[in-house]
């Protein structure tokens, strides 16, 4: 009865926040735009007008994991909070523009947005207190085989006050002596492979404590698998990646109207870019490159120029350090912090080599090396590449080539355009993320526990 009053109590916190960030755009409309519009509305009509606010509002939150009180930081939640609320301000906007017929004053608006981001930052700071103290933190047991830094990571992210880390024990000692286990509220499986783990997890689930742990290659591909029943059995069946047929056409159609509509908007800004990156070097404005889309078909991959001509002359390929790597130009530093230099994309979206969501597309060497120690990572290749993707919204740039393949199997195990949708949203976050720009040495890796996301450049 406990856990379900605490329940009630989070779930009502996070439905204040709708109301909270609901109020001023409500205010705005009822108090200057409801009297403007063409054909002003009774009761229902200006009713149907904020809960259309109030659904466009919770449909982004939710794509930035905005109402996500225990995973993120207070500034992290006011940042996804206030990115939904301007699209969703936005949206209406255009709304009240059609309903009024002619272009109205933005100013309300603009006010409506700036409270809203107030009173974000008020409520995710009581939030915070809220859920800390109906949830303090959880004693924790991490045991681990593969993977040793899971302490680690629970302190690189802050979250000490979720997981109170008690003991970190190997898995033959976990084996060995499984009654570790009941001094724990929350059990974190890390590296440990099938047989091993599923004895361990059949005894938390048994003692009923929570279980986290980080999937293996298997784990990611069977969550895509179909229950059957065949013979009278339970089954799973499993099998490559095989996306229905309405979910193509409609995904290349999204593909198609996405970049066409992209090039017109954006085309003043392909002008300005071109013309600064060729006064700053004469260098040429555009660089290609050979990458791997679906099946292993090679194709070349248009960019703008962020790198100097001569940064792989030698004709080695090398993975970026970052924005700090000193063979990329001054604005060159500028159009990757805001991946600007990845529009030139749109028209490899039109011609139909990219698609606006999938795999990010790789370097045929890179593949290879990657291969001789993760022979799977050509399971990636199932899908066709694209622009963003499952990787680039919940990794990093220098996140382990395993963990890259392991977040886009996710995707490949469960296609939608639902979740197409939403990626394309969550992508704009990662542009309030210093993280995502990290490259090698930034995130100290090496090569090999990289992905080639930043990469080099040769003259095209």
């Amino acid at each position: 009865m406990r856990s379900l009053l605490r329940e009630i109590s989070l779930r009502l916190l996070k439905s204040s926040n709708l109301l909270f960030i609901s109020a001023p755009f409500i205010a705005a409309w009822y108090l200057y735009y409801a009297s403007r519009i063409s054909s002003p509305f009774y009761f229902w009509g200006n009713l149907a007008v904020a809960l259309l606010f109030m659904l466009l509002y919770f449909y982004f939150a939710r794509a930035y994991d905005a109402f996500f009180i225990s995973h993120n930081t207070i500034g992290e939640i006011v940042t996804s909070q206030a990115l939904a609320a301007f699209l969703a301000d936005t949206a209406m906007y255009a709304v009240i523009v059609l309903l009024s017929r002619h272009l109205v004053n933005p100013l309300p608006l603009t006010a409506s947005f700036a409270i809203q981001f107030a009173l974000s930052a008020v409520w995710s700071w009581i939030a915070n207190l809220i859920y800390y103290a109906l949830y303090p933190a959880k004693k924790t047991l991490i045991v681990y085989d593969v993977r040793r830094n899971m302490s680690e990571l629970i302190r690189k992210y802050h979250m000490e006050r979720k997981f109170d880390i008690k003991s970190t024990v190997t898995v033959e000692e976990c084996l060995n002596d499984i009654s570790l286990i009941d001094g724990a509220e929350v059990v974190f499986l890390s590296g440990v492979h099938t047989h091993e783990r599923n004895i361990i997890l059949k005894y938390c689930i048994l003692k009923d404590k929570l279980v986290y742990m980080v999937p293996r290659v298997g784990d990611v591909i069977m969550s895509g698998a179909q229950q059957v029943h065949l013979f009278h059995l339970p089954m799973m069946r499993a099998g490559r990646y095989r996306p229905n047929p309405e979910y193509v056409i409609t995904k290349r159609l999204f593909d198609i109207v996405c970049s066409v509509l992209g090039l017109i908007l954006l085309s003043p800004l392909f002008l300005i870019v071109s013309i600064i990156i060729k006064a700053s070097d004469k260098g040429p404005v555009f660089y290609k490159q050979e990458r791997l889309t679906k099946n292993g078909k090679c194709f070349m991959i248009h960019k703008f120029r962020s790198m100097r001509v001569d940064a792989e002359k030698d004709g080695i390929p090398r993975l970026s350090t970052g924005v700090r790597d000193d063979r990329i130009t001054p604005v060159g530093r500028f159009i990757r912090r805001y991946r600007i230099d990845e529009l030139p994309q749109l028209f490899d979206i039109l011609t139909g080599n990219l698609s606006v969501v999938g795999p990010r597309p790789e370097r045929p060497e890179i593949v290879e090396e990657y291969m001789k120690e993760i022979p799977e990572f050509e399971l990636r290749l199932q899908a066709k590449a694209g622009l963003t993707g499952y990787a680039q919204i919940y990794g990093k740039y220098n996140t382990t080539p395993y963990d890259k393949l392991q977040l886009d199997l996710m995707y490949i195990a469960h296609p939608s355009f639902a979740e197409d949708i939403r990626i394309c949203f969550a992508t704009l976050r990662i542009l309030f993320k210093p993280s995502s720009t990290e490259g090698v040495a930034e995130g100290r890796k090496t090569a090999m526990e990289t992905s080639c996301e930043e990469d080099t450049e040769g003259q095209s």
